[in-house]
């Protein structure tokens, strides 16, 4: 690998041992990729994706302090993934004993180390960083080090700015050194789609389907999707980009997918057209029939598959507001129409603190909180690493807690019908 002066100034330490490591391993990372240089991390902000406080996970926290000690701290500010507990959240007392004492018990003592490396506010804890009311939205074409999988495909995909899909650890040294490996989605050629994607559905496909279905056959490819636009429109609207959102984050849950263009909607795919295709790109057709044979493909992991749900998760990623709005209107409207007042399952919908705060001042929020349900800052997937959770017949309507977790998927309008009073099916 060629590096600049400064880059190899770094590698041997004229600016400390610990700089000189970091370096190290970032150059090491990007050889096993074949990466001939390193270039700048470009973004005002960095991104975290180790948000919780595991006791297991000592030797991050040992790290953490030498980075402190030796003033390796962040070039950038940062956001974080979302905490992993949160009160509020329906639990019982010996689950929070498990929360506290065996799972999450370092949680109080590692909030203090990511303040002293750069964290941005005591509220950026978010998978959803990119969202205006966060204020850690990269532009175009600017340089990232980030690791959260539904954030980096949105960056890259709906904000058209560059990065790979990094693992924790490795985003933090890259917005400690300021530079990153240069390979993969960070590259013109690896930006381009080896997948054309053909949607033939007879309806706008949830969101949450499409991803998996798309996730699942191209794995870490890129797909070039043909067909949506005309169904959803070719503006990155709030309701478009909450769609992609969700999108997004089943493609990369449920395979790799770092990277998506969408035909005549995302920003490269607008500018280069069809000259985002690869040669030689694979095509695979998505109609009615193949959505609903993705959907059916999902395992049910609940012990007794016919038992009555007991607690559901609404937004992983964290929900948007124009989505808390939305859902406020389809809860409150559901119930009233079956003469109900409060959800008949316990549910959980999910944000950003600061855009919850926005939410806060409306009126749709004593509207939300009248039907039972509770909105919270927290991981869905951290809640369901608990194990006496994850034997729990939890319900979600995302394919990203869906993949990682005992939570069983069912699509929005399945999750509506039976938080508001339906029999599950």
């Amino acid at each position: 690998m060629e590096l600049t002066k400064e880059q190899q100034q770094i590698l041997d330490g004229e600016k400390g041992d610990t700089l000189a490591k970091i370096m190290k391993t970032l150059v090491m990372y990007g050889e096993t990729f074949g990466a001939e240089k390193m270039v700048p991390v470009t973004s005002k902000m960095g991104h975290l994706v180790t948000s919780f406080g595991l006791g297991v996970m000592k030797p991050v926290y040992e790290l953490m302090d030498k980075l402190i000690a030796d003033g390796a701290v962040s070039s950038q500010k940062f956001s974080v993934d979302p905490r992993p507990l949160d009160k509020n959240v329906p639990s019982d007392p010996i689950k929070n004993l498990v929360f506290k004492k065996f799972m999450y018990s370092a949680q109080e003592s590692y909030d203090k180390q990511l303040e002293k490396l750069g964290l941005l506010n005591k509220n950026a804890y978010t998978c959803t960083c990119y969202l205006d009311e966060i204020g850690n939205t990269p532009e175009k074409g600017e340089v990232l080090s980030w690791a959260e999988s539904s954030a980096v495909v949105y960056a890259n995909s709906v904000l058209g700015a560059r990065c790979n899909r990094n693992s924790g650890i490795i985003e933090l040294f890259g917005s400690i050194v300021g530079y990153v490996p240069y390979f993969g989605l960070l590259t013109d050629e690896g930006r381009k789609a080896t997948w054309v994607v053909e949607v033939k559905t007879s309806k706008t496909p949830e969101a949450q389907v499409l991803g998996s279905a798309i996730g699942m056959k191209v794995m870490e490819d890129v797909p070039y999707v043909k067909g949506l636009s005309e169904m959803i429109g070719t503006e990155l609207n709030d309701e478009n980009r909450a769609y992609l959102k969700d999108f997004g984050a089943a493609t990369a849950s449920n395979g790799a997918v770092g990277l998506y263009h969408i035909a005549g909607l995302t920003p490269e795919a607008k500018e280069q057209g069809e000259s985002l295709i690869a040669e030689n790109a694979k095509t695979y057709v998505i109609d009615d029939a193949e959505l609903e044979r993705v959907k059916n493909g999902y395992p049910v992991m609940w012990k007794d598959k016919n038992a009555v749900p007991k607690l559901c998760f609404i937004g992983c990623p964290h929900l948007t507001l124009a989505q808390l709005k939305e859902w406020t209107e389809k809860i409150s409207a559901g119930l009233a129409a079956k003469g109900l007042k409060k959800v008949k399952v316990p549910t959980v919908l999910t944000a950003a603190p600061d855009v919850a705060e926005e939410f806060s001042k409306l009126p749709d929020a004593a509207r939300l909180k009248a039907t039972g349900a509770v909105l919270s800052y927290i991981c869905p997937l951290m809640y369901m690493n608990n194990p006496l959770a994850g034997k729990m017949p939890v319900i979600t309507n995302s394919n990203k807690l869906r993949t990682y977790t005992t939570a069983r998927y069912y699509t929005s309008d399945e999750i509506l019908r039976i938080i508001t009073g339906g029999a599950a099916k």
